[in-house]
């Protein structure tokens, strides 16, 4: 099994590199890949920020990534859930650090735009961190 970085996922996903995308791609059909949540984190962001990826369009890029049969993801519950809020309308980070908290943890926060949006998606445990 092999871990990658952001930077051979992005080549495979933007294709904006023909020689990095082409070794990307040979790898991901060659190799089991290792995606740790991390790197799907920071790949979202850099799809979102510097590509310009929006919407749908962000949501099906990486879940078509994670569904690559080679690939294999750390946390696929809480990464499938979070692609799922995302979809929703939730921010990526906000749904992935929801989504991995466990079933039984109370998530806090000091932004109530994440709270309103956790209640309105039905995730439960998530409050207003009042000190």
């Amino acid at each position: 099994m092999i871990a990658v970085d952001t930077n051979v996922v992005v080549r495979l996903l933007t294709g904006d590199d023909a020689h990095q995308t082409a070794q990307a791609a040979a790898l991901f059909r060659a190799e089991e890949i290792w995606l740790s949540k991390s790197v799907i984190l920071e790949t979202e962001w850099v799809l979102r920020g510097l590509y310009r990826f929006r919407g749908t369009q962000l949501s099906a890029a990486i879940l078509a990534l994670t569904n690559l049969p080679t690939v294999r993801v750390e946390d696929p519950a809480a990464v499938s859930r979070a692609l799922e809020w995302a979809t929703l309308g939730m921010n990526f980070a906000d749904a992935l650090h929801l989504a991995s908290r466990g079933e039984s943890a109370k998530f806090v926060t000091f932004d109530d735009k994440v709270v309103k949006r956790a209640k309105a998606l039905g995730a439960p445990g998530v409050a207003l961190l009042h000190v």
